[in-house]
């Protein structure tokens, strides 16, 4: 879709995977800038503290004007901010409020990325972006206060939250979940816990998307379908041609975490759909098209 925001955009967390992926897929008119706290190739900007206001208007000032940003630098150490709280809440929230206030402050339209972590899984139909959020652990916590920072410091602004997520050039479970699958020829993966494995492939065209519509509010962004992690295991041993290897199924409460998952985050994306005029791929046809890009 084409949309009219056009000229420099920010985007935060520039060395991750989805930040690396949506450099690459920056629209005709658009011109992707970097910045996160390391180096990389992706990096213009490295080292900027966005919880520092000084630091993000000196970014603002020294790489921009922008037009718009998109915010994908994030805390996501789920259970290691069980004892991290002030950190987390520092990367998650204050540099989300920071970030907002500086781009409501210059007019560049903001869209930040979100989790299904905001959930606490008592459902068992796909989560809606009216439903209440409960989230069960501080890292699903500091991304709520996060949105909820976000939007009130940038009314307009956009909130994309999105779950299970892979991708090029990233650690991630299908690169982990094959290198055990070939050390050991065995597997034991949680079967009860169910969500939508989303590929930076699908997800960063999205985004752009959000952001050239200029649109504002709470959307939803996954792959269609859903799975648990042992369904999502299967489904990448089959693709990767795996299929000696023995699979078998567990509880959660067979690898006991400090952080609370929740059992069922399936996010409805219809809302972006429609926006967007098409919807996310399937799971399996994500995957596939992932693996494409980067064998296993």
């Amino acid at each position: 879709m084409s949309g009219a925001l056009r000229g420099r955009v920010l985007v935060t967390g520039a060395a991750g995977m989805l930040g690396s992926e949506l450099l690459l897929r920056t629209p005709t008119g658009c011109v992707g800038v970097g910045t996160d706290l390391v180096a990389g190739p992706s990096v213009a900007a490295a080292g900027v503290d966005l919880s520092e206001r000084s630091a993000v208007e000196r970014l603002f000032e020294q790489h921009g004007p922008f037009t718009g940003a998109i915010h994908c630098a994030a805390y996501t150490a789920v259970d290691k901010a069980e004892e991290q709280p002030e950190l987390c809440a520092n990367v998650n929230v204050e540099a989300s409020r920071v970030l907002a206030q500086v781009c409501q402050a210059r007019g560049a339209h903001l869209v930040a990325v979100s989790t299904d972590f905001v959930f606490d899984g008592a459902k068992r139909t796909p989560y809606l972006e009216s439903d209440e959020p409960r989230p069960l652990s501080v890292y699903g916590r500091t991304k709520l206060e996060g949105e909820r920072a976000t939007l009130a410091a940038a009314p307009g602004a956009a909130i994309v939250r999105t779950q299970w997520l892979y991708g090029p050039r990233g650690k991630h479970f299908p690169r982990t979940i094959v290198g055990y699958a070939r050390s050991s020829g065995k597997l034991k993966v949680v079967d009860d816990q169910w969500g939508a494995p989303t590929s930076t492939l699908e997800l960063a065209p999205a985004l752009w998307d959000v952001l050239l519509a200029r649109a504002s509010g709470v959307f939803h962004g996954a792959c269609e379908g859903s799975c648990s992690w042992h369904g999502f295991t299967a489904e990448i041993l089959r693709q990767c041609g795996l299929v000696s290897v023995e699979l078998n199924a567990c509880g959660s409460d067979a690898y006991p975490r400090p952080a609370v998952r929740p059992a069922y985050s399936v996010l409805d994306a219809s809302k972006l759909a429609a926006l967007r005029g098409r919807r996310f791929a399937d799971w399996r046809r994500a995957l596939a098209d992932y693996l494409a890009v980067e064998p296993l």
